[in-house]
């Protein structure tokens, strides 16, 4: 599933390529990517049609587009295989083509493809500039809204595994298992450790390691694994050949040398070097 990276390379590409274009027409080509705009097909068409998406918003792995007229929003989650792109409008209709908004100035469309149907759009009034259904989700690690103290005491209060609180997206959005495995590399920490253990300094640690390792996913357009993981434009990131840790079972620890081990974690796996990141006793 797309995580915190991937989604902003898409909402860097939607308000670069969206923001400020009136809206002509939406068309819902297959009813469960809506399934959560309760009104309907008919309905959504109506809220979006004369719109004008005024900017591009992330929080975590979700997105939206404050509309003008109102305190609303379309808001977009990609969920395992989910696109927004960007075509121009008389290219031919993708296979998994599910929603399809057209524009007044007569240029490219935007188009939601989904081939597994798990992602969702929908039109949802705001709350403090934040869509009500996400307005729980806890800020993430880039932006000024997030309290890292507040963090460092939730995280302490869970007493669970640290890279399931990591995937807590109450307690900080946007990381994901890929990006998780990858910070606690980085830190040094097993992704077994008990939080009520971890120190204030060790949590600093670990945030600026969070920070750094989606840095550098950001820079190289995101992790794509297949071609399911692509910007507004179709285009794949490269970060997945600078992965440290995650997918690289048996292959050697670019710190110690150490072969990299997968566990079973959460129905997924944790990818983790044995030497650098000890088991908690």
């Amino acid at each position: 599933m797309p995580e915190l990276p991937e989604v902003e390379v898409v909402r860097r590409g939607l308000q670069q390529w969206v923001t400020g274009r009136e809206i002509a027409s939406a068309e819902v080509l297959h009813p469960r990517a809506i399934r959560r705009h309760l009104p309907g097909a008919l309905e959504l068409a109506a809220r979006l049609q004369n719109r004008t998406p005024l900017s591009a918003e992330r929080r975590g792995k979700y997105l939206w587009l404050p509309l003008s007229g109102a305190e609303e929003a379309l808001m977009a989650h990609l969920g395992m295989s989910g696109q927004l792109l960007v075509v121009p409008h008389d290219a031919p209709q993708e296979k998994h083509l599910r929603v399809r908004l057209r524009f007044h100035d007569g240029g490219p469309d935007l188009r939601f493809v989904d081939q597994r149907t798990f992602g969702h759009v929908m039109v949802s009034p705001l709350a403090g500039g934040v869509p009500e259904p996400i307005a729980h989700i806890a800020p993430d690690p880039f932006e000024s809204a997030f309290d890292e103290a507040r963090f460092a005491a939730g995280l302490r209060r869970k007493r669970t595994e640290i890279k399931r609180a990591l995937l807590d997206q109450s307690l900080i959005s946007g990381v994901g298992n890929i990006y998780a495995d990858e910070a606690l590399w980085l830190a040094r920490l097993h992704w077994a450790r008990p939080t009520n253990t971890l120190t204030r300094p060790k949590i600093a640690e670990l945030l600026e390691a969070v920070r750094r390792v989606m840095g550098a996913a950001l820079l190289q357009g995101g992790t794509s694994f297949d071609s399911l993981y692509v910007n507004v434009n179709g285009e794949s990131g490269y970060f997945d050949r600078s992965l440290e840790v995650y997918g690289r079972r048996e292959q050697p620890c670019s710190r110690c040398g150490t072969p990299i081990r997968r566990e079973p974690f959460m129905n997924r796996s944790s990818y983790f070097c044995p030497r650098c990141q000890r088991r908690p006793r």
